[in-house]
């Protein structure tokens, strides 16, 4: 697995439902944002995987949810990847409040779709490697 990329963000009170708490679905955003600021702090964009005609998709993702999340609280969203060798990678997720509470744990199974082709490509970790500038960032 590799070390931990992290994004700082502030819960805001528009994403919150009626108890006051983070929304269910925010989580998710969370989530995509720190995806999205990793492969961009790596040095890949969205027309750099479009130009070489791939695109991330998620397969499967599971949230805990461990303690709440109100309006103002400041939290990091972490990233890790972990390579299991097939069509397939896990990225382990965890947003953290600034006292050091976990909020929640999110476990991503993704994959890298050949556009053309309509299927997951072979080897994502090959593909990461080649775009990548950087690419400790995904633990490569």
């Amino acid at each position: 697995m590799s070390e931990p990329f992290s994004v700082r963000v502030t819960v805001r009170g528009y994403e919150t439902d009626v108890q006051g708490h983070l929304n269910q679905a925010v989580y998710l955003n969370y989530a995509e944002h720190a995806r999205w600021s990793l492969l961009q702090e790596a040095g890949i964009s969205q027309t750099g995987l479009l130009a070489r005609g791939v695109g991330p998709v998620a397969l499967e993702t599971t949230i805990r949810y461990r303690r709440e999340l109100l309006a103002g609280d400041e939290v990091e969203v972490s990233c890790a990847f972990t390579w299991s060798g097939g069509k397939v990678f896990t990225i382990e997720q965890t947003i953290t409040r600034a006292d050091g509470t976990v909020a929640a744990e999110i476990t991503a199974v993704g994959g890298l779709l050949d556009l053309e082709r309509r299927k997951l490509v072979p080897d994502p970790r090959g593909v990461f490697r080649e775009l990548a500038k950087d690419p400790g960032l995904f633990g490569l």
